[in-house]
């Protein structure tokens, strides 16, 4: 019996609101699982009904096969790190890792305690008070009083993000160095996408209490299920497209007058009504007077709006229909960025196109499907 953490059919109500609507979820034992969505979206309110700080409307979950669903807190093993931080501030960092030790009566309390400092690297900072800590550092004593304990599952809800942008990388690495370090089950909740592809082996996009995909980051990223995930995971350009016929291994698609092409592999729909999609860093600017090869895909546009952010410019097309293309080019070299007003053709490899499927009251704009990219909590 492995021990895995598995929610079965798992609702939560509360009034007329459902937070979460008929969830199934499995964790595998000493993944390191992200729960990602935007604000509303029920990741959190799962993430308290595994830790038992909300009981479920209806559904199951259980840990190695034993179902918690009604167990207190504290009889479950799982552990959880919040936001912020929970440290006793009238306690230095050796007393706050200690604190469940003693707590249950071990008689080895500082041998454990040392290992989780050498763990989370604070060896020497066990007189310090957590006023006396950076923030990093005080997630760290956190992460340690959560792992000292020795729980099944860790629950990470938004642990990183009451952190500076630098400290948030740094403390990525290493809560993942941590994870593969002790092995144990990290669940970890997150509205911030970078996060959740840079850590987590496994990624489930929530949306309205449901899992829109689930999947490994790479996976979700390259071939998203929706438009919904497509522009939450990232940003993609998704074009309203009918499918007219096949070319080989390849689908041929119209949109707005213009051909295109897509392979059939990385279509979620074949026929009719589509999105084709592709995303920003994948397409090619041609500026006047250079050929794009014939072979790709190929969209005219004027710039309208340029974005400078060191590594590399996002452009703002406008096409001919009128709708607005995002194009990310590497600053690979020294010269200036192309500047508005500037006709190009901005062009791609088929090869990076997806098909999405588009329901017959989808209608032609794709913007209402771009996730909000300030969403936060719950």
């Amino acid at each position: 019996m492995t021990d895995d953490l598995v929610l079965d059919r798992v609702t939560k109500r509360f009034g007329q609101f459902t937070a979460v609507d008929d969830l199934s979820l499995t964790v595998p034992e000493g993944s390191f699982f992200a729960l990602l969505g935007a604000s509303g979206c029920g990741k959190t309110t799962t993430l308290r009904t595994v830790a038992g700080l909300e009981e479920p409307t209806s559904g199951e979950v259980r840990l190695g096969g034993e179902t918690i669903t009604h167990l207190r807190p504290y009889r479950r093993p799982v552990n959880t790190v919040f936001q912020s931080y929970a440290l006793f501030p009238h306690l230095d960092v050796m007393d706050n890792i200690a604190f469940g030790l003693r707590r249950r009566g071990r008689n080895d309390v500082a041998a454990k305690v040392a290992e989780m400092l050498d763990l989370v690297q604070l060896s020497g900072f066990e007189q310090r008070k957590p006023a006396q800590l950076s923030g990093g550092q005080q997630q760290r004593v956190a992460l340690a009083r959560a792992l000292v304990n020795q729980p099944r599952v860790l629950l990470l809800d938004e642990p990183l993000g009451a952190l500076d942008l630098k400290l948030r990388r740094q403390m990525q690495i290493e809560l993942k160095r941590i994870q593969t370090e002790v092995g144990t089950t990290f669940l970890h909740v997150t509205h911030d996408q970078e996060e959740a592809m840079w850590m987590a082996d496994t990624v489930a996009v929530m949306n309205n209490g449901r899992i829109e995909q689930l999947g490994a980051p790479t996976e979700i990223y390259e071939f998203p299920a929706s438009p919904f995930v497509s522009n939450f995971l990232g940003q993609s350009n998704l074009f309203a497209a009918e499918v007219s016929g096949r070319s080989g291994a390849d689908l041929v698609l119209t949109a707005h007058g213009e051909r295109f092409a897509a392979p059939a592999g990385r279509a979620h729909a074949t026929e009719g009504r589509v999105w084709l999609g592709v995303r920003p860093e994948k397409v090619l600017l041609a500026a006047p007077g250079e050929d794009p090869p014939a072979t790709h895909n190929q969209v005219r546009g004027v710039l309208t709006d340029t974005c400078y952010a060191g590594v590399s410019t996002e452009y703002l097309l406008r096409t001919p229909w009128g709708q607005e293309m995002s194009v990310f080019s590497a600053n690979a070299s020294a010269g200036e960025p192309m500047t508005p007003g500037t006709e190009v053709v901005a062009h791609w490899y088929p090869a990076h196109s997806f098909v999405l499927a588009r329901p017959a009251g989808a209608g032609d704009e794709a913007s209402r499907y771009a996730a909000d990219p300030l969403g936060v909590a719950p």
